[in-house]
């Protein structure tokens, strides 16, 4: 069946549990404090490491951010060159070779026109229409200063990354200078840059066209999943964590190289970054307080269940075993114990001591008293016996049936009070008397010495168990004597054939009422005898004795007397039916219990 709330929760009662909230009270400010200054402190480290981080990849692009600004600054400073040579293409030319001559960073410089048509530059080549390149499509659209790459330059036939300015005259577009550096220049700045080691960097411009990465790595594969290098122009200057196009977990950091037209994408390992044990910084920020939450919790249990609980235990266990009964020797006194439960034990081994001691001489004051009134009950027994044996030995000596009749009716009397004292000194507890036992000896002795032997009356009983005391024993046992032989003495056949019965029933109808019920059969002929009325007076004193009433009737054939009564309270017992089984007496039954 389901619990209460209390068994449920009966543990919340424990001195442990307890204990352990108020720790848990005691410790919670401490451990809110440490949990905020570590994420405080986490988030300040992972903000240093991004910081840290775009710093490296900004370094990492450092040396190739001089050679694009150089290569803005040069192309911007051709202009004037250009524009006094522009009706000279030879001069145009020549001034574009001693350029590139004299410079170690560049492979090439020219002038390309608003038409597309490329008329002076450093190889020397005859004007050739660039209308169709991709640089020159890139500037059309957007006039201005443009930095691309390709694979293969028209006019210089390596792989370079074109950077161009616009030349104006007054308000006049006259087309652009464009100056080309070699991609092995550029990624050479990518290795000697101290610090990236591990790391891998990318240069893109604004439109996310690739301008340089590292030479042995594949682009693609660096680059975060599902995001274009035009998406990252959006998220510069800052770090994010994800998954690579290569299925590896890595950190990206996006930095303006050249302001509005190249960024660098640096690709990182965590375990670089210093970024990677942020998580885990995280998660010590719960951790630590949670182990210092259970450490103090078992520390303190620990404490307690040496210092007390243990102590609580083993006294409440000698407790336990002294309220059950044993008494074999006083409990012992706690060793070892705090001082306060080391007195309440001391006082508990003084409190059974002395229990012991008057417990030891009350029961042996009872075994006393009770050996003595096993002894009076025996001596009224013997001294009933010896009043009822006079009676029938004067009996004897009686020639008048009538006075042999009334003498033998007052032996049956004494012989039924000798049979409530036989069974008091028998009985285990001499406050109380059983019943059921007493009114069957009564029976029996009564029906082996007024049933003649040969006849055939059939003797039924039907007795639970009941338990009464003395003063309630007296009378009915007496009653059941005077009932019993009443029945016996008119009992008749009730058909020719059918031989005579008597039937006893002691039965309990409630927890409050008890019922001693006799009746026998009659005959036509016994049916209209009538007593003495002796028996009648005796059952009706006896019933008032018994603070009941007798109910006689005589109807069908069956002669009934009814009584009852109420047990004493203090011997109420609970009926058991199945312990209570029909007794029947016979003739026969009867000769072997005279024997």
């Amino acid at each position: 069946m389901p619990r209460s709330a209390g068994e449920l929760f009966g543990f919340t009662r424990s001195l442990g549990f307890r204990l352990g909230m108020l720790l848990t009270i005691a410790i919670l400010p401490i451990g809110l404090i440490s949990i905020i200054q570590t994420l405080h402190l986490s988030r300040e480290a992972e903000r240093a490491a991004e910081l840290a981080l775009l710093g490296r990849t900004a370094a990492a692009a450092a040396g190739e951010r001089a050679l694009l600004q150089s290569a803005i600054g040069t192309a911007d400073a051709l202009g004037p060159a250009v524009l006094t040579t522009l009706d000279d293409p030879e001069a145009c030319s020549e001034v574009m070779r001693n350029f590139v001559q004299r410079s170690a960073s560049f492979v090439f410089a020219g002038f390309t026109g608003v038409d597309g048509i490329n008329r002076c530059n450093s190889t020397g080549a005859p004007p050739t229409d660039l209308s169709s390149s991709p640089h020159y499509k890139a500037f059309v659209q957007n006039p201005s200063t443009l930095i691309t790459a390709t694979a293969r330059g028209v006019l210089s036939g390596q792989s370079v990354v074109i950077v161009s300015q616009p030349l104006y005259r007054d308000r006049d577009l006259l087309g652009y200078i464009a100056v080309s550096l070699s991609h092995d220049l550029l990624r050479s700045t990518h290795a000697t840059t101290p610090g990236t080691d591990g790391a891998h960097i990318v240069t893109f411009n604004a439109a996310g066209q690739t301008l340089s990465s590292d030479s042995d790595v594949d682009t693609t594969a660096i680059l975060p999943r599902g995001v274009t290098l035009s998406q990252l122009v959006a998220r510069r200057e800052t770090t994010f964590a994800e998954m690579s196009n290569a299925d590896e977990k890595r950190v990206f950091a996006v930095v303006s190289v050249v302001p509005g037209l190249v960024y660098a994408l640096g690709s990182w390992s965590p375990r670089q970054t210093g970024i990677a044990g942020l998580g885990l910084s995280r998660f010590a920020a719960v951790l630590f307080p949670l182990a210092l939450w259970i450490v103090s919790l078992a520390v303190a249990y620990f404490a307690v269940y040496r210092l007390v609980l243990r102590h609580v235990r083993e006294l409440r266990g000698q407790m336990r075993r002294f309220a059950i009964g044993d008494r074999s020797t006083p409990p012992p006194v706690l060793q070892n114990a705090p001082a306060e439960i080391a007195d309440v034990s001391e006082t508990f081994h003084n409190m059974a001591r002395i229990l012991i001691r008057d417990e030891a001489a009350m029961e042996e004051a009872v075994q006393e008293k009770t050996v003595l009134l096993k002894e009076v009950h025996h001596r009224v027994k013997n001294n009933l016996q010896l009043i009822a044996s006079i009676i029938n030995m004067q009996s004897r000596v009686i020639d008048h049936a009538d006075a042999k009749r009334v003498l033998r009716s007052v032996q049956d009397r004494v012989q039924s009070l000798a049979t409530i004292y036989r069974n008091l000194y028998q009985a285990e507890h001499l406050d109380s008397v059983e019943a059921e036992r007493l009114v069957a000896d009564i029976i029996q002795q009564m029906s082996s010495a007024t049933v003649a032997t040969g006849t055939d009356l059939r003797i039924e009983t039907r007795l639970e168990p009941l338990t009464l005391l003395p003063d309630q024993a007296v009378p009915l046992s007496l009653l059941t004597n005077e009932a019993f032989t009443n029945a016996v003495k008119y009992a008749g056949r009730p058909d020719p054939g059918t031989p005579p019965w008597v039937r006893v029933t002691l039965t309990r109808e409630s927890e409050d009422w008890a019922c001693l019920q006799v009746e026998n059969s009659l005959s036509p002929e016994t049916a209209e005898l009538e007593g003495t009325g002796l028996g009648s007076q005796l059952i009706e004193a006896f019933a008032v004795q018994l603070e009941g009433e007798a109910e006689v009737t005589a109807e069908d054939g069956v002669y009934r007397i009814k009584m009852r009564f109420r047990p004493s309270s203090s011997q109420r017992e609970a009926f058991r039916p199945e312990d209570s089984r029909p007794v029947v007496l016979t003739s026969k039954a009867r000769e072997g219990a005279r024997h």
